[in-house]
């Protein structure tokens, strides 16, 4: 437990050390991690429309470094999606959020991805909890955006194409109070990313 209070310690004070001094901190090139979005598609079940969504990034070295301490790191998934209108602005017709937690478990020396929909989307709620041996396997999971429900049958029609925003990030917020202070600005920690298109509504294989 010390440990880990030291290193967080440590980095918020060589950050902050280095923005005062007017040295830049090492960081990684953006290109290395920045997030893409490879794949987007609109599926209707017997309950709902979902999105499927494929993301696509490189971890930094650091936050391997931090996720090696024990400390969990979260990502947002988000959705709108909107109903076109040449006489008016676009309406939003339905919207969705999932939160995913990643986190190393040092006893049994295995990952763990907790995801969960926002209470306020459509989405029922129900938390997913799964275990790996591997990051890269985790990794994986999180960047498989799988059934995202954006809402009921009804509020999505399946005879028109709807304009989709899909949004996936890393978010900081959650991180402790001393690591919110110390990555700000960092490049390695912006992993982030956000895509429009237009999709029909396609029937679940």
């Amino acid at each position: 437990m010390r440990g880990r209070r030291n290193f967080l310690q440590g980095l918020f004070v060589l950050s902050t050390s280095a923005s005062i001094a007017g040295v830049p901190m090492p960081v990684c090139a953006q290109s290395a991690h920045n997030a893409s979005v490879t794949q987007m598609r609109l599926e209707r079940g017997d309950d709902g429309v979902y999105l499927n969504a494929n993301v696509d990034f490189q971890l930094p070295a650091l936050i391997q470094e931090v996720l090696d301490k024990g400390i969990a790191i979260h990502f947002v998934a988000e959705a709108d999606v909107y109903r076109e209108r040449w006489y008016w602005t676009d309406r939003r017709v339905a919207q969705a959020m999932r939160q995913v937690r990643l986190a190393y478990q040092p006893l049994t020396r295995r990952w763990r991805v907790n995801a969960v929909p926002n209470s306020g989307s459509a989405g029922l709620g129900v938390q997913l909890n799964q275990n790996f041996d591997g990051l890269e396997d985790a990794l994986d999971s999180i960047k498989r955006i799988g059934r995202l429900r954006l809402g009921e049958v009804g509020d999505i029609p399946e005879d028109a194409t709807h304009l989709v925003t899909f949004r996936f990030r890393l978010d900081t917020s959650q991180l402790p109070r001393p690591f919110q202070l110390g990555v700000v600005g960092l490049a390695d920690w912006d992993i982030s990313v956000e895509r429009s298109a237009r999709l029909a509504v396609e029937k679940s294989l």
